[in-house]
């Protein structure tokens, strides 16, 4: 069990948001021990804490919020924040949605780097996997297991396309997350552009910020980052969404054809399943809300 951690100091970042196109500014603040992930909607003056029961929206990223504040596109962030193991800190954004930058995670691992890692005197919980947990959903399916460590496994398969199928499998730490993760960026398809951009998303999607394919090529012309990026930031995503259970997860997950939805549905799953998991912790009484899971 590993000590909980923060930041150094204050550091900030910006750009345009993937969806809604608006520039946000994004503040990073270290936090006290116990405290968890909280954002704070600044030009609403609202706070959510970053857990399921704050999601609000999964269709094309995770949307946490209240009625009055919402912030889009949260998952690259908590992505880098997890595999960095940050587990305290204050996310100060001005603005609709977490910048996009390049599409993948790479640049909010820069950020957090620039920043420096602060160990803190309390122990981490984690949830050790104690026996398979199993969610299925039409062609998406999630699975965890009991693992001595994190890993995830997914594969996907693009029907009638060039990409056909891509599978990768990671165990997650620091060094692994940032050299075959992290610059992974996210990716659509040239058909699907107008379509989402008719339900009001992808406002500020280029070639500069996300992978674009045709049926036969890829349309960005530095190529790919690896051949197999799209499910290298399907992980990415993952690691993200399952962020938002609180706790670093000790399992081995496994899947496929997953996106946000199933994600957080998974996550459900897992909480609802109490005799398939414990939390390791050396609190015999935690009181604070980063330990709840009441929410449930």
């Amino acid at each position: 069990m590993r000590s909980q951690r923060t930041i150094n100091k204050i550091v900030f970042i910006e750009g345009f948001g993937l969806h809604t196109g608006m520039f946000c500014r994004v503040v990073l603040r270290p936090a006290p021990q116990d405290n968890g992930i909280i954002f704070h909607r600044v030009d609403k003056n609202e706070t959510i804490r970053s857990h399921i029961g704050a999601v609000t929206e999964t269709s094309f990223a995770v949307t946490i919020g209240t009625n009055n504040a919402k912030i889009r596109t949260i998952e690259h962030l908590l992505s880098a924040l997890a595999a960095l193991g940050i587990d305290n800190i204050i996310i100060e954004v001005e603005g609709p949605e977490i910048p996009i930058l390049d599409g993948s995670a790479a640049g909010f691992v820069d950020i957090i780097y620039e920043a420096g890692i602060k160990e803190q005197d309390r122990r981490m919980p984690y949830i050790k996997i104690l026996k398979p947990v199993i969610l299925e959903n039409g062609e998406s399916s999630i699975m965890a297991f009991p693992y001595d460590g994190r890993k995830i496994s997914f594969r996907m398969h693009f029907k009638n396309h060039f990409l056909g199928e891509q599978t990768f499998s990671i165990d997650i730490d620091k060094e692994s997350f940032v050299r075959d993760i992290a610059p992974a960026r996210t990716f659509g398809f040239l058909r699907d552009v107008e379509y989402l951009r008719g339900l009001g998303l992808a406002k500020g999607g280029s070639l500069e910020n996300a992978v674009v394919f045709s049926d036969t090529e890829v349309l960005n012309k530095s190529g790919l980052r690896f051949q197999d990026e799209c499910v290298r930031h399907k992980i990415l995503d993952s690691i993200g969404d399952f962020s938002l259970i609180g706790f670093p997860i000790y399992g081995h997950i496994i899947a496929e054809k997953s996106g946000h939805t199933t994600n957080i549905n998974f996550l459900i799953e897992l909480l609802t399943n109490t005799d398939s998991w414990e939390v390791m912790t050396d609190d015999p009484k935690p009181t604070k809300p980063i330990f709840s899971y009441s929410y449930i």
